[in-house]
């Protein structure tokens, strides 16, 4: 069998409100796993664990997770969901409420970076988004 590899997130008492409210936002997402110290949870089938491991440790940009996505309404649904009581950053960045950072990028942006004639225009477009706008990506 081979190891599987999944990330584990700090927290300080917040582990079960962080996990249920991902797997609120997050289609065949569920809480496989909990105690008083951790709860394991898949997200569309990915697997994360959440430890309530005390203040000494806190959560950073460092380590973000990347959601692509096929259509703007995606984009919409990840970045008000996830960006709710949390911090809004540029580029598509954000950290949600309880301090994990996220990047919730369109699945196109790789190929319009791959066109050295367009890149330019596309990389000036999205440093002045806060939130990633498609339709204005594919317009530069």
């Amino acid at each position: 069998m081979a190891n599987q590899i999944y990330p584990c997130l700090w927290f300080d008492g917040q582990a079960k409100a962080a996990a249920e409210h991902y797997c609120s936002i997050f289609k065949n997402s569920k809480i496989t796993f909990e105690n008083h110290f951790i709860v394991n949870f898949e997200l569309n089938g990915n697997k994360f664990m959440a430890l309530n491991g005390g203040p000494m440790y806190k959560l950073s940009p460092g380590n973000s997770y990347v959601i692509e996505c096929e259509t703007q309404e995606e984009i919409d649904h990840y970045w008000d969901k996830l960006g709710e009581g949390g911090i809004y950053n540029k580029c598509g960045w954000l950290d949600d409420k309880f301090g994990v950072t996220w990047q919730i990028v369109p699945r196109i942006l790789g190929e319009l970076m791959a066109d050295p004639e367009k890149a330019p225009r596309v990389m000036q477009a999205f440093m002045q988004m806060t939130k990633f706008d498609i339709q204005g990506l594919l317009d530069a």
